[in-house]
């Protein structure tokens, strides 16, 4: 009976070695466990972090994207609302009738007689003044010229150029900024 008695001591002695042993392997799993869940948690908000910021980043360039986009609708409207009001106001000149471009054309030839003493006139096909009628020397015919004067010297070595589109084009590239800023602000 000692033997029996000595093998459960052994036994039971084993058991408790066993019981310990598992005891401190379930404490170090515990701990790997710990420590895993621990560094995922990390990771995981790293990443979460990392992720929140290139939705954000991604937002931004959206959000800039459609607002250049946005800003170049506006300016292409603003562009063509400009470029009607131009030939808009080109076409007005072109065709205001026969006594008021007369008008124009006689305070044309008074500012260009300090330039060419005595010019003679290039003018439309549509229009039907004479040399006496504008105050010059001579009046001729081009198909070149819609509207307005085109003043030279006799010689032909000074010209002014008095065309309606070109004096409409020299006060819209001047006045533009300023034209814009009245009309959107």
């Amino acid at each position: 009976m000692a033997l029996a008695n000595v093998t459960q001591e052994i036994i039971r002695s084993a058991d408790e070695r066993v019981a310990a042993i598992k005891a401190e392997a379930d404490a170090e799993i515990a701990k790997i466990n710990a420590d895993a869940d621990a560094k995922i948690a990390e990771t995981k908000e790293k990443e979460d972090k990392r992720l929140k910021e290139a939705v954000e980043r991604l937002n931004r360039q959206e959000l800039s994207s459609a607002e250049l986009e946005s800003k170049k609708i506006v300016l292409a409207k603003k562009k063509e609302l400009l470029t009607e009001a131009f030939e808009s106001t080109l076409a007005d000149l072109e065709n205001a009738p026969s006594d008021v471009k007369l008008a124009q054309y006689k305070v044309m030839v008074e500012a260009a007689k300090k330039i060419i003493d005595n010019p003679k006139a290039l003018m439309s096909e549509k229009d039907d003044f004479s040399a006496a009628d504008l105050g010059v020397s001579s009046v001729e015919k081009d198909g070149r010229i819609k509207a307005g004067l085109i003043l030279q010297s006799e010689d032909g070595d000074v010209e002014v150029d008095l065309q309606y589109s070109t004096i409409l084009q020299a006060i819209w590239d001047r006045e533009i900024k300023s034209v814009s800023d009245i009309l959107f602000g």
